[in-house]
């Protein structure tokens, strides 16, 4: 077992997820524009310093960032990365996750998800998968435990947002033993 998993395009039958370049950086600027898309970002408040955060952290080794493109017209819709990568005790996190407004609720999160977790557990070898998320991204919550992942609680005055305001963070999470049947709960919402 590696230290991260490996950077490689996962590609599904809606979405493409292809490792972050640099060259990425324009495409995910005219994606990103609407601001409903950072409102509860709890760092990068634009697509600029998002992509810098993400090559930064990808060339020190620490996260493994990819780019959501949709398979129908080749347009970039989104973001997600691997992070929290801990590779002695075999987990991650899936997170910094973005999606443009038109694909929420759509099957383009499930299938992104089922191939970063398929990636992780599969391929890398992980043993739990987890989830942060605003406790006011009610949204975001909703979608996660959609997935499957099993809510553990929530992380009190856990970050400061880009405007100063408090945030918590509630967390969920995956295992290894619950993988076969959070990945036939996704499959079975892509059918």
């Amino acid at each position: 077992m590696s230290g991260l998993p490996p950077s490689i395009t996962l590609t599904g039958m809606i979405v493409r997820l292809e490792p972050l370049t640099a060259a990425h950086e324009s495409e995910i600027a005219e994606a990103a524009k609407d601001p409903a898309i950072w409102k509860h970002t709890a760092f990068a408040r634009t697509a600029h310093d998002y992509v810098a955060s993400a090559l930064k952290a990808q060339a020190e080794g620490e996260q493994v960032p990819f780019v959501v493109r949709r398979l129908s017209d080749g347009k970039v819709c989104g973001m997600s990365r691997l992070f929290e990568i801990d590779a002695h005790h075999r987990r991650c996190e899936i997170g910094y996750t973005w999606y443009i407004p038109e694909e929420w609720g759509t099957k383009v999160n499930p299938e992104a998800k089922l191939l970063l977790m398929t990636h992780c557990f599969e391929v890398w070898g992980a043993r739990r998968v987890q989830f942060k998320t605003d406790h006011e991204n009610l949204r975001s919550q909703a979608a996660i435990a959609k997935l499957g992942a099993v809510k553990e609680g929530v992380l009190r005055a856990h970050m400061i947002r880009p405007d100063g305001t408090q945030r918590h963070s509630v967390i969920y999470s995956v295992t290894n033993e619950e993988w076969p049947k959070v990945k036939a709960g996704l499959e079975a919402r892509l059918d």
